[in-house]
């Protein structure tokens, strides 16, 4: 996953992309975060912006998760806390948040429902290209 993630990342920058979001969950999100930094650290035009639920995400996780998450928000070079507290709709207007602010959506979706189904559909509607590392019928372009 790691490494399609890496890919689809420098991918979007020859494709023209310096600006990432990254919506800061554990997997995905920190990977997709650390991938952006890796990169930027070879190319200062690219920039990564943590767009967080809500102050406190994850002050449930692990130490691990917590160290990675951290590290993320201390190197973005914008840090977006989307709603001021927990709440039923947070991660969904995090992922709202993320879409309008996007020309390109790369996702992990393998069909169930969920906020992934729900950002994917929502990115659709406004026209946001959606890159699904898991379907082979929508290689990187």
């Amino acid at each position: 996953m790691k490494a399609l993630l890496d890919a689809a990342v420098r991918q979007a920058v020859e494709d023209g992309f310096t600006t990432f979001i990254t919506g800061m969950a554990r997997g995905v999100d920190i990977w997709a975060g650390q991938a952006v930094l890796k990169l930027r650290a070879q190319n200062p035009a690219i920039k990564l912006v943590a767009a967080s639920p809500y102050k406190g995400f994850e002050d449930r996780w692990s130490d691990a998760w917590k160290e990675q998450y951290s590290f993320l928000i201390q190197w973005a070079d914008a840090v977006r806390y989307i709603c001021p507290d927990y709440s039923k709709g947070a991660f969904q207007k995090r992922n709202e948040w993320m879409v309008d602010r996007s020309s390109r959506v790369i996702a992990f979706y393998n069909g169930e429902s969920g906020g992934t189904r729900n950002t994917i559909r929502y990115a659709e509607s406004k026209g946001v290209q959606v890159i699904n590392l898991l379907q082979s019928e929508r290689p990187i372009p």
